[in-house]
């Protein structure tokens, strides 16, 4: 949101330099993501977070929030406004829908549409905002002062009735703006309507007007329009239809309707101010269900807690007085009136924010809380642990299979084909990991693959989870229960120390050969010879040394059988791809005096 310093400074005439209001709203009271000069005044660009946006979406707001936060005085602008007498009228407003939470409408009569002061189109152009004539204009002023969007109707082209409603599915509205907008409009959509038998659409309300019935050169006789709607509704609407105005950001954000007299009395005296020869009728103005005076209590300890720092009770009151907030105290217990358009004040967390805030956070040590609890154990951790630990200790690898299969008592929504229901055992998934891996043994240079695996399972219908242990290795598989597993007396630990210093290389995608070459060689003779040979004759395709896998010795001979495995990171290896390789580890092996079995 864009706010002007000199629109500010006619609110604050002591308000710091602009430099300085950054700091303040940068500490205070939101973010500023740009400050820019702009024909001599100062602009900054502010961001309004959605708890705050009911109030602070306009100068009047911002600017009584920065003289609370700075203790300056503010010059409150509507006892200044001089609104001349008014005469009866004939203007009738019906609301036909709950939607609609306060209407005001008034009809000037005699004005004349004229370009804008120089005045205001400073101020509107100081802003990013295009001067349309001298009405349109005050309509808009009103709106980025007060906050409360206003619209004002050809009273020619509406008539003296008005009235609210929902749409009536395909109505169609061309909306008032730069680009022609066709409004399919919906019947969950709220419209102002006018015309004969107040039935022609004139506006989407709190959204856009319509192009027929706004101000033109012609216009001599006006009805001014400030009301507040629901604010889902015109968020709703306004997304639907692509049309993302300012009055529907600030209604979609919720607004006080105690707002609308106060928008209504400036948007007249400006009027009057512009037209003076005007003649102006009585405010017809419909507010269903008044909003509630609001009280909150909290308690000063429990909000100094929160902060984290001894605030007196008089400062206390000194902060939430200048902002408006009526204060009463009970010792403890302060009772607070909430001013009307403080609506994100529901609560005493929001009072500890709202205080914390005027003290200045960066006044505020982060200072640690003080332990008073030991840490208490988790059993069902620790079981795991010294699981996890013996296994380990005892040769098993741990792997992590899927929780979710093709059969069991819970069925998920929308699971995946073929995976959709959660596991009842681990054994099912162990057994299909354990079979990868004994078909890879040669790969992982493995003369026995051991895995377990400790997750949760899902046994009954109820969906109760309950922790297993399952091992497998050669002799099967073999599930319990995370309390049923029987864990040895000795302690066992495995500090993972053993891999440290191993380097992960990435595997490949393509199968490997295996080719196993026995030899009779004399007896004494040793294997390591054997094995430095064929690592040294294996080609760019032996992943590894070859592994003795057996030994025999006969009639003064030893038979010595070595396993080389062979895998490409490039191609799937064919015969004519690793023989050569191996007849020239038989060559070299003959060529030793050892006999190829």
């Amino acid at each position: 949101m864009l706010i002007s310093y000199n629109w500010l400074k006619s609110y604050i005439p002591n308000l710091p330099e602009a430099q300085k209001l950054a700091d303040v709203f940068t500490y205070r009271l939101c973010e500023v993501e740009s400050v820019s000069e702009i024909n001599g005044d100062t602009v900054f660009d502010i961001n309004i977070l959605p708890n705050r946006a009911h109030d602070l979406l306009s100068h009047q707001g911002v600017a009584r929030e920065l003289a609370g936060l700075l203790g300056l005085s503010f010059v409150d602008p509507i006892e200044s406004y001089t609104i001349p007498s008014s005469s009866p009228t004939a203007l009738t407003v019906t609301l036909a829908t709950p939607l609609v939470r306060r209407f005001s409408a008034r009809i000037i009569r005699g004005i004349t549409v004229a370009p804008s002061p120089q005045w205001m189109v400073e101020h509107l152009t100081a802003i990013g905002q295009r001067s349309i004539n001298n009405i349109v204009d005050a309509t808009n002023i009103v709106m980025y002062d007060l906050g409360n969007p206003c619209h004002a109707f050809d009273l020619a082209k509406v008539g003296q009735n008005i009235t609210l409603r929902t749409a009536r599915e395909g109505e169609v509205l061309e909306l008032v703006g730069s680009e022609k907008i066709q409004a399919q409009l919906k019947d969950t959509d709220l419209v102002v309507c006018g015309g004969e038998n107040a039935e022609t659409v004139l506006a989407v309300a709190g959204v856009k007007g319509g192009s027929h019935s706004g101000i033109s050169d012609a216009t001599t006789d006006i009805v001014l329009e400030v009301a507040n709607f629901n604010p889902v509704s015109v968020r709703k609407t306004a997304r639907r239809l692509g049309a993302l105005s300012d009055a529907a950001k600030r209604f979609e954000n919720d607004l006080s309707p105690d707002l609308v007299p106060t928008a209504m009395r400036a948007l007249t005296a400006l009027v009057m101010e512009l037209c003076p020869s005007a003649q102006c009728e009585d405010i017809v103005d419909i507010y269903p269900a008044p909003q509630a005076p609001r009280q909150l209590s909290f308690s000063i300890k429990n909000v100094c807690k929160k902060i984290g720092v001894e605030i007196s009770a008089e400062e206390i009151k000194k902060m939430l007085t200048v902002h408006g907030h009526a204060f009463s105290r009970g010792g403890d217990i302060v009772t607070l009136t909430v001013p009307a358009l403080r609506l994100d004040l529901v609560g005493e967390h929001d009072i500890a924010e709202e205080i914390g805030r005027m003290y200045g956070y960066e006044k505020i040590q982060g200072i640690l809380p003080e332990k008073h609890t030991s840490a208490k154990v988790n059993e069902t951790h620790e079981r795991t642990q010294s699981i996890r630990a013996q296994l380990l200790h005892d040769g098993y690898s741990e792997t992590i299979t899927y929780s979710f299969c093709p059969k069991g008592k819970i069925t998920v929504a929308r699971g995946v084909k073929g995976k959709d229901s959660l596991r009842t055992n681990l054994s099912d998934g162990l057994k299909k990991a354990y079979e990868e891996n004994r078909l890879n043994a040669p790969l992982l240079g493995l003369s026995e693959v051991k895995l377990f695996e400790i997750g949760t399972v899902f046994p009954n219908e109820t969906g109760d989870e309950e922790m297993h242990v399952a091992y497998a290795d050669k002799k099967g598989i073999t599930e319990f229960s995370l309390s049923d597993f029987p864990l040895r007396s000795e302690t066992v630990t495995f500090s993972g120390k053993e891999s440290l210093g191993q380097k992960f290389t990435p595997w490949s995608v393509y199968p490997f050969i295996v080719r196993d070459i026995a030899v009779w060689v004399p007896e004494g003779t040793d294997a390591n010879e054997l094995v430095l040979l064929g690592t040294e004759l294996g080609g760019e395709f032996l992943v590894r040394s070859p592994e003795v896998f057996d030994t025999f010795t006969k009639e003064n001979r030893t038979s010595i059988a070595l396993r080389f495995v062979f895998q490409s990171h490039e191609k799937t290896l064919t015969d004519e791809d690793v023989q050569p390789t191996v007849e020239k580890i038989y060559s070299a092996l003959q060529t030793k005096g050892f006999e190829v079995r």
